[in-house]
């Protein structure tokens, strides 16, 4: 029976060194049997760790894109594109009355922020080499800088630049970056990582 903290953090990094990929139920099932201290002991202990940086905790490779927009870390592409395509049907639809409002509001979410949020997640796709604060201002930047050349491009087309095709083109762009950053950010989580470090 273990009686001191850093012993059970030792053998914890011990057992965690030990096998490549371990999941953290199996860490937390050999320490447990090692020590024999209770399994929801262990786990607390191992979740302490990670929380000081102790202990390295990544997840499991996910197989494909399918399996990576199906899992938990995919819900952030369901989410913006929903709002994307919500402010399309309220821009489109919505000509006046009590909803103006919302019109505005998601009309100037959708191009003050989403072009330029969809690139910032294509180009990062890791998620921890920008600071919500450096996401946050690059992607009102990016957007600032990339709906007018939407604008330049739609002025030399036949539709020119009227409403609808602004805002379908806009959303049309939005939605194919957050696709690509989409991929991106699943060919990150597929690629094997050690899960204790």
């Amino acid at each position: 029976m273990v009686d001191v903290d850093k012993d059970l953090h030792s053998l914890i990094r011990a057992a965690a060194s030990r096998g490549r990929c371990t999941t953290v139920n199996q860490l937390v099932e050999v320490v447990s049997r090692e020590t024999g201290l209770p399994r929801s002991w262990v786990a607390y202990e191992v979740y302490l760790m990670w929380k000081r940086g102790e202990l390295n905790i990544e997840h499991e490779p996910l197989e494909n894109a399918v399996m990576f927009l199906a899992s938990v870390d995919g819900v952030w592409y369901w989410v913006t594109l929903a709002i994307t395509l919500a402010s399309l049907t309220v821009v489109m639809l919505v000509k006046g009355g009590p909803l103006m409002p919302i019109r505005y509001l998601l009309g100037a979410v959708s191009v003050l922020f989403m072009p330029g949020y969809s690139i910032v997640e294509a180009l990062y796709p890791r998620g921890d080499e920008l600071a919500p604060l450096e996401r946050l201002a690059l992607s009102i930047g990016l957007s600032l800088a990339v709906v007018p050349l939407v604008g330049l491009i739609l002025n030399y087309t036949p539709w020119g630049i009227r409403l609808i095709p602004i805002v379908v083109s806009n959303t049309a762009l939005t939605i194919a970056l957050l696709t690509v950053a989409a991929l991106r950010k699943a060919r990150y989580a597929s690629t094997p990582r050690d899960c204790f470090t």
